[in-house]
């Protein structure tokens, strides 16, 4: 099968924005050019070396590298170039602290134990910290969430980074502790919709929140003095990312489907912003790694 081919609208939407359709569409037919059938490092770089700029050079690789993500989920034949296959991003991610689930039991633990003991304050964080963990929510969009947005199928996420409403179903344990939040945060009889409140009845500001999450943090060990690095509060969202796709199965349409169907869950614009999760789960891409011999193995012998 030809690339052009395999540039279905489903797979050219999971992988790009409409501006970069027209890049993705010069590649290939560069690649076809050169009789390839599959996406080979080589020869994205050979393309993308061909622009004027080194930003253009880089927006070429990026575009294929986000196509071919895409495609080597379903066939392994095709190549991913490395996202620094021509220099380093000076805008490379920071590699996030993957949370044990006895330091998350800990953070709970902390929250709970926060003063006023006699307010909604601790309950309050425990399930805020609790409902990031749980659903990989961003913290923005926990704080926009009304009590209108708790239903009986899940959370319902409006205001989100990418503009886009999402529902997100919840464990049962999750339910159990968001009920017992709910329980106390009705007995305020505040007219404020908000569900996360603090103790006077307003919602905590997203400053307040993470000066909060720093200061347990600290005191547990996790992060040094002020002005020195550590886990953040966003590494939760990054947690729950990874340890979803450790529970997927190592065969490689599996983990595409699943990538695609966390992709909704967490709210990326794009798939390959979700593929990134791999390189934090070594066990799956081992895994990965050896059923894409196996099936090297076999078509050599």
């Amino acid at each position: 099968m030809l690339i052009a081919e395999q540039m279905t609208p489903a797979a050219v939407e999971l992988a790009l924005d409409v501006r970069q359709h027209t890049l993705l569409r010069s590649f290939v037919t560069f690649a076809e050019r050169h009789g390839d059938r599959h996406i080979e490092v080589t020869r994205v770089l050979e393309w993308a070396t061909l622009a004027p700029s080194p930003q253009q050079r880089r927006n070429r690789l990026v575009t294929v590298r986000r196509f071919a993500l895409v495609l080597a989920a379903e066939d392994l034949r095709h190549q991913v170039p490395s996202a620094e296959a021509l220099g380093r991003n000076l805008l490379k991610r920071r590699i996030p602290h993957i949370y044990t689930p006895d330091e998350i039991s800990a953070l709970l633990q902390a929250a709970a134990r926060l003063k006023p003991s006699d307010t909604i304050r601790p309950l309050m964080y425990e399930t805020l910290f609790g409902l990031l963990a749980t659903t990989g929510m961003r913290i923005s969009e926990a704080l926009a969430l009304r009590l209108e947005d708790v239903t009986a199928d899940g959370l319902v996420i409006r205001q989100t980074k990418f503009q886009k409403s999402r529902l997100l179903p919840l464990h049962d344990t999750t339910r159990d502790a968001l009920d017992k939040y709910l329980l106390a945060r009705r007995r305020l009889g505040t007219l404020n919709s908000m569900l996360f409140v603090s103790a006077m009845g307003a919602p905590p500001a997203y400053s307040t929140v993470i000066a909060v999450f720093l200061r347990l943090a600290r005191s547990l060990g996790l992060r040094g003095e002020p002005g020195q690095t550590g886990p953040r509060i966003h590494d939760l969202r990054h947690t729950f990312a990874v340890r979803s796709l450790d529970q997927c199965q190592p065969d490689h349409h599996a983990v595409g489907r699943h990538i695609v169907a966390l992709s909704t869950y967490l709210g990326h614009a794009h798939v390959t912003d979700t593929y990134w999760y791999l390189q934090a789960t070594p066990i799956l891409l081992r895994q990965i790694a050896a059923a894409g011999e196996a099936l090297h193995q076999g078509a050599v012998t």
